[in-house]
């Protein structure tokens, strides 16, 4: 079994740049067949976009902008020309963000990630990614069955039917959430339950700061990161060199000053932007709102693909909690809900080796009811839940943010 995915991973870096650039216009022209890209793009001869410098006069597409987007013109916000029935599956995100899933194999693009983390063909895998609605569970268990894996649909939760699963089936790898997977862990020293085959994982969607780390290997599992999107699938990955992430292949990653377009220095942080080369869904500079910088020159693991030191934050007060997207726009929805509040601050947080949000509104009317309806409203909005923190007027401060993550 050789060390890389396939032979992509070690091309020399300026084939590589080559190749993505010569079919980079025929995707500009069809993502130009949408009407939304059409407009944005007007006057582009697709023809003369072949170096990055062609590619940074660009506009870029806020993935932030999306909701509104979206809500627009419904599904898609008229960046996909082909009707939603082109594809294999139809998913939503908080914001809402609809999301389709190509045809081909490996659509999100995983298995590199899976290879590059331990995991071979044959393989036996526990998912723990969610299945409901969004895409989390069907990227990660697309991206095993295309490597050669056999998944495990387990989902989030249901510890006790997990270990029935487990202790059956005996996979030898996990997909899900660190979080997760240090509860499920727990909660089977706490039962007595063999969990013990799990020897390798593949985690996304949460913080997997160096304590929680150095716990998992303690129980004799080798897991490794990796970045992705529910839009774009997986981004970059972690690899046994264990510098940073190295970015996935058939993606064009620039990292560019917040708020703008431009690229920014070698090595300095700001924010990253993706174009995709898939031309029946294809993104075009759509810019994540998450910081990293690149690392200089390639991996000790061989893959000559751009390195990246990993997230590195947001440029945005958007944040993920438990794998899932939190926005500003979701806060203000639930003050709209409730008129006696003012100010809100979502406050992001870690409890144990645990992601926690707790929403402090400010309110002349404090009760137990109106706290309750807080909470429930905060899970019906952001589909997590957290706590409700009640303060009296003008105790937060007057500085426009509204969600701080203090992780």
């Amino acid at each position: 079994m050789t060390a890389h995915y396939d032979a992509l991973e070690t091309r020399d870096p300026a084939t590589r740049e080559a190749d993505l650039f010569a079919r980079l216009p025929n995707v500009l022209k069809s993502a130009m067949a949408a009407p939304a890209y059409a407009e944005r793009m007007k006057g582009l001869d697709p023809a003369s976009v072949t170096s990055r410098a062609a590619l940074a006069g660009l506009p870029v597409l806020r993935k932030s902008e999306l909701p509104v987007l979206h809500k627009a013109s419904a599904p898609f916000g008229g960046f996909v020309a082909q009707p939603p029935g082109s594809f294999a599956r139809l998913f939503t995100s908080p914001g809402p963000i609809f999301e389709p899933e190509g045809r081909q194999d490996d659509p999100w693009r995983g298995a590199r990630a899976l290879y590059a983390a331990g995991f071979r063909p044959g393989d036996v895998v526990l998912n723990t990614f969610s299945y409901h609605l969004t895409p989390g569970g069907f990227i990660f268990d697309s991206s095993a069955r295309a490597l050669g894996c056999a998944v495990i649909p387990a989902g989030p939760g249901n510890t006790e039917q997990q270990f029935e699963l487990i202790e059956a089936y005996r996979p030898i790898g996990y997909s899900g959430t660190p979080d997760f997977l240090k509860i499920l862990l727990d909660a089977a020293a706490s039962a007595g339950r063999d969990v013990s085959s799990i020897k390798r994982a593949l985690v996304s969607g949460a913080a997997f700061p160096p304590s929680l780390q150095a716990e998992i290997k303690s129980r004799g599992i080798d897991a490794y990161q990796a970045f992705g999107t529910a839009d774009l699938g997986l981004i970059a990955f972690e690899t046994a060199a264990r510098e940073g992430m190295v970015v996935n292949e058939d993606l064009i990653f620039e990292i560019v000053k917040p708020g703008t377009g431009d690229p920014v220095a070698p090595g300095d942080v700001g924010e990253i932007v993706v174009t995709s080369l898939d031309p029946h869904h294809p993104w075009i500079r759509l810019a994540l709102g998450d910081l990293t910088a690149a690392l200089h020159g390639t991996s000790n693991c061989g893959r000559t693909n751009m390195c990246i030191k990993g997230w590195m934050g947001r440029a945005d007060q958007t944040t993920k909690v438990k794998g899932m997207f939190v926005r500003p726009e979701q806060v203000a929805d639930i003050a709209k809900r409730h008129p006696a509040l003012g100010r809100l601050r979502l406050v992001v947080s870690r409890q144990g080796e645990t992601d926690a949000m707790t929403l402090k509104a400010e309110t002349a009317a404090v009760s137990e009811a109106l706290r309750a309806e807080i909470a429930a409203t905060l899970r019906a909005v952001t589909k997590l839940g957290g706590a409700v923190e009640l303060v009296n007027p003008g105790a937060l401060p007057n500085d426009g943010k509204v969600i701080a993550d203090e992780r």
